[in-house]
């Protein structure tokens, strides 16, 4: 699944993509997605927020989004959750997962991970369909290779523990840099922006 990331592009630019057969798009800042949300009301866009979700902003993410990448607590899950279930809408998630353990990025360790999807067992509208990274920067592609593979090896741990096939389906993982090395790895959805929109101001 291809999420075009078009964040900082306005309306227009996602209607161009529409017309070219692009069906889901993400974006960083619930605020910023609301209001592309509205002002795109006749299309069947699929809405993503792919940044770090404030609990604060979880309601009104579950409100508007159809896919929510960036879970990391349990309670942030409940929270959207609630959310989900008070407006009748059935957004699928994420948990986002911190391998690298860096202190500018968002995301679960691995050992609070299988507590996250523990938690998914009393969930009334979310749907938990797997995982999502962000590995560290870095210029070469390649390099992304073994973080991806990380993940692929948490996914399987998960599924071995006994956590449903369902609830791992998707790893989301892969930008505009990286996103053929993520493939290969098995990831099945990446996060492209800038390879679609062009470079951001």
């Amino acid at each position: 699944r291809l999420v075009a990331v078009s964040k900082t592009y306005p309306a227009d630019h996602v209607r161009a993509a529409v017309a070219a057969g692009q069906q889901d798009f993400g974006e960083n800042k619930v605020q910023e997605g609301l209001q592309k949300i509205a002002e795109t009301a006749d299309t069947t866009i699929r809405w993503h927020v792919i940044g770090h979700l404030q609990s604060n902003k979880a309601r009104k993410a579950a409100e508007a989004f159809d896919w929510i990448h960036a879970v990391d607590s349990v309670d942030l899950l409940r929270k959207i959750d609630e959310g989900a279930a008070a407006a009748g809408r059935r957004p699928k998630a994420l948990v986002q997962v911190d391998l690298a353990g860096e202190t500018t990025t968002f995301g679960a360790s691995p050992g609070v991970v299988a507590g996250i999807f523990a938690a998914a067992a009393s969930l009334g509208a979310v749907e938990l369909v797997g995982l999502m990274l962000l590995p560290p920067a870095v210029d070469d592609a390649s390099k992304a290779r073994p973080w991806f593979r990380r993940l692929v090896a948490l996914r399987d741990e998960l599924a071995a523990a006994g956590v449903p096939p369902a609830r791992l389906a998707e790893l989301s993982m892969g930008m505009s840099h990286d996103f053929e090395v993520a493939i290969e790895e098995g990831a099945t959805i990446v996060r492209v922006g800038s390879a679609i929109f062009g470079e951001r101001h």
